[in-house]
């Protein structure tokens, strides 16, 4: 009879001690902005590099969950989720750039002998209509690539494959001049933001803020999406598509909306990413960025919400030591990690610490 109670307990201390962990780490990210605000001699300070590092993270963790809602949920596996978050940095670059030049043109502009603004940056002296661009650019190109992929039953390998070629392409795109985007430079040299002063602390606290907020917002969305009938929807269209087809279901809907709510993520990420790190250039377009986020995904375990958090946490803390001890040895770190992963641990490292609880 021990053994029910005890098997009952436990499955009843589980959410509420995840819920106790999630709570506490929120409170830890939301002091940090503020022990930023000390002074200098104050044992609790934090350092503008480490409040600066932290945010940079907590915007790849928004990128890995919003690839696990297309990976870990709906089964497809995006190696192309860069394009995305490059597009929302860029937009909020584009703004960046018109609050430093006021009314000439940006410094690369002048420098490559141009003598009016492309129409595409019409209007992005104002915030509003940069937030919006950070939205409907990864929003409308998820959109557009997403309706004609799903319409030809396009999945699998040969999805991955479309994807990275996608973000292979806007990089590209962006590398050249004639884009207006900067070239291989990218956007750099931010001075302001809504009239604030980029690099003041008060600025970086707010941003660091706005940063755990958007985390937090896009986990309990993600949260309630995954636990409603769209989530087992999506499940089903993961596990056995054709029998969901059988069933009455059109997947193609479902997985569209969670392309594009997945994009747009992405994009704002991406948005919150460039005032705190103070660059954004083609290189995030890269697929080997977009590869690593499938680690991130991979490591901490797809399908969970919480696993690429954890996932996105771990490996960048590790990248961000190892590039400064042994910078050489990065990339074989990561392949062997990969490797691990997929042999020993198929379903990430929430499997693992579940498999230790039961």
């Amino acid at each position: 009879m021990n053994q029910p109670l005890m098997l009952t307990a436990t499955q009843k201390a589980g959410p509420a001690l995840t819920a106790l962990i999630g709570g506490l780490v929120l409170l830890v990210l939301l002091a940090l902005p503020l022990l930023s605000l000390l002074p200098a001699d104050s044992p609790f300070q934090v350092s503008a590099y480490t409040l600066t590092l932290v945010g940079k993270i907590l915007c790849y963790a928004i990128v890995a969950l919003a690839l696990d809602l297309v990976w870990g949920y709906a089964g497809l596996l995006s190696l192309g989720h860069g394009v995305f978050f490059a597009l929302g940095g860029y937009a909020m670059g584009m703004y960046l750039m018109r609050q430093t030049s006021g009314d000439e043109l940006p410094a690369f502009m002048t420098f490559l002998s141009w003598t009016e603004l492309p129409w595409y940056w019409v209007g992005t002296e104002h915030f509003w209509w940069a937030m919006c661009l950070v939205v409907l650019a990864p929003g409308l190109l998820a959109l557009v690539f997403g309706f004609f992929a799903f319409r030809s039953r396009i999945k699998g390998v040969y999805f991955s494959i479309m994807t990275q070629a996608l973000t292979f392409a806007g990089m590209l795109l962006f590398f050249r001049n004639e884009t207006g985007f900067g070239g291989n430079n990218g956007f750099t040299n931010f001075r302001s933001i809504l009239g604030f002063g980029i690099t003041e602390p008060d600025t970086r606290a707010a941003l660091f803020f706005a940063t755990v907020l958007l985390l937090a917002g896009s986990l309990f969305v993600a949260w309630r999406l995954a636990r409603s009938k769209f989530g087992r929807v999506l499940t089903a269209v993961r596990d056995a598509e054709n029998r969901l087809m059988f069933c009455g279901y059109d997947p193609r809907g479902f997985k569209l909306f969670v392309w594009v709510l997945s994009a747009v993520l992405c994009g704002l990420a991406g948005a919150l990413y460039v005032p705190q790190v103070g660059i954004i250039n083609p290189g995030e377009m890269s697929p080997t960025n977009s590869i690593e986020a499938a680690v991130w995904v991979a490591l901490g375990g797809r399908g969970t919400l919480i696993g690429p958090l954890l996932g996105a946490g771990v490996v960048n803390g590790m990248k961000s030591w190892f590039t400064v001890a042994f910078p050489e040895y990065w990339l074989f770190f990561l392949g062997a990690l990969f490797i691990v992963v997929t042999l020993y641990l198929p379903k990430g490292i929430i499997g693992l610490l579940k498999k230790r609880g039961e």
